[in-house]
């Protein structure tokens, strides 16, 4: 039997058919039912203005809603050189299609939040911002893969695996569990990188800091060899490079864990 291939589309009040719509004072909902509902699934997500905040929760189905816009004082009177304004521009075009238990959403320009709650079954999630936002995750089961230019990205009760990687602002992760052979990478510029893992993890932790420190609670075994020297030349221009980067093990080794920023504090934690 031939899968199902749903499309939804939403700017603000409208909805093509075929699907749940949900609508409360200040917010639209979209309902994307899954193919195979209670199986392992993927769903990506990228917008290029905005924020996003996903959780898993005890449900079938995935639900998009958006979140109110800020509330205006009635009496407020915006002009520009005497004109009066008339509308405030900011629509929201959201697209969601489902095949086969992958589900695609763009959200475009969105410039508000953009709020997902997903089943609770094994996911392969992939989400990103650029500008005007942050992403929040908790409570997911799966391979995280998350992306964003400026702003920060917080990962809370996650059990699985994460790669996370933002330019301006903070990468925050907290795991409930670890898949035990995945490698994973947190990565800022210009921001403070702090991942909390299980007391019983196992890793190999490859850490730089270029403009902070490094800190930690786990009885880390640090390599102290010296910093990897190279050097190289070619059309009478020299080279010299060192890697200063720290390397460590917890727990005895398991897969690799890279944790690197420029202007911030690396905080590896140990969960209590």
């Amino acid at each position: 039997m031939q899968k199902k291939n749903i499309l939804i589309g939403l700017i603000f009040g409208i909805l093509s058919a075929g699907f749940a719509k949900a609508q409360t004072d200040n917010k639209e909902q979209l309902v994307v039912p899954l193919s195979s509902p209670g199986k392992p699934f993927s769903l990506t997500m990228n917008i290029l203005n905005g924020s996003i905040k996903l959780s898993g929760y005890d449900g079938k189905d995935i639900i998009i809603d958006i979140a109110p816009g800020e509330v205006r004082n009635k009496n407020e009177e915006e002009t520009v050189n005497g004109m009066h304004k008339i509308s405030r521009g900011g629509e929201v075009d959201i697209t969601a299609e489902e095949k086969n238990n992958t589900v695609e959403v763009n959200a475009g320009n969105a410039k508000k939040t953009v709020i997902l709650k997903i089943p609770q079954e094994a996911v392969k999630l992939k989400l990103g911002t650029v500008n005007e936002g942050s992403i929040y995750v908790e409570n997911v089961n799966g391979e995280l893969e998350i992306t964003n230019v400026n702003g920060a990205i917080t990962a809370k009760g996650i059990s699985g695996s994460v790669v996370a990687n933002t330019v301006n602002g903070n990468v925050i992760v907290t795991f409930k569990s670890i898949k035990p052979d995945a490698p994973m990478a947190f990565t800022t510029l210009n921001g403070d990188v702090d991942v909390t893992f299980p007391g019983d993890a196992k890793a190999n932790v490859k850490l730089k800091s270029d403009r902070g420190e490094i800190f930690t609670d786990f009885n880390m075994a640090i390599d102290q060899a010296k910093p990897k020297v190279t050097k190289s030349s070619e059309d009478n221009m020299y080279r010299l490079n060192v890697e200063d980067w720290v390397y460590g093990k917890i727990n005895g080794g398991g897969p690799d864990m890279m944790l690197k920023n420029m202007n911030g504090n690396i905080y590896v934690r140990k969960s209590k």
